[in-house]
């Protein structure tokens, strides 16, 4: 039974439907102080908007064809491979996140539902970063559809 014992993450989850949504955040939740994980960088294109906000950034992708153009295109950036999947891989990064972007294919299908609120899940316990903010249609459309039980006893 579940108790004021049991553990609870504070991380909020930011979810966004389509890049320009998810582009929309950067200005309103990265401070200079931050330090980013971005997860499914691709070519660097949003790594560069984050980075011009915050230059603790590290931008991953799995796949090292992607990661070899965007560090000759953005050679300020560190870029690094990694399978979002693997999370020994990513705490190897060896930093604490205050904010985790990810944007990787294949998260906004409804079938891909419980791997988005697993990886969440998993990045938040770990890193315990103030916001993850995650490009995840159907993320954003199942956080429309929830409401939050709230008791409310009488005086």
């Amino acid at each position: 039974m579940a108790n004021e014992n049991q553990f609870k993450l504070f991380t909020k989850f930011i979810a966004t439907r389509g890049v320009e949504e998810y582009r929309q955040t950067i200005p309103i939740w990265i401070r200079p102080e931050d330090i980013i994980l971005e997860i499914g960088c691709e070519w660097g294109t949003t790594s560069t908007l984050i980075w011009q906000k915050c230059k603790n950034l590290i931008a991953t992708d799995i796949s090292l064809d992607c990661i070899k153009v965007a560090r000759t295109k953005y050679p300020g950036i560190r870029f690094e491979t990694l399978d979002a999947f693997n999370i020994q891989q990513a705490m190897k990064l060896g930093t604490k996140f205050t904010k985790i972007y990810i944007d990787m294919s294949g998260l906004s299908s409804y079938r891909a539902l419980l791997d988005v609120i697993s990886l969440m899940n998993m990045y938040a316990s770990v890193f315990e970063p103030e916001a993850i903010i995650i490009k995840s249609g159907s993320l954003k459309q199942f956080a429309k559809s929830c409401v939050a039980w709230k008791t409310t006893f009488p005086s």
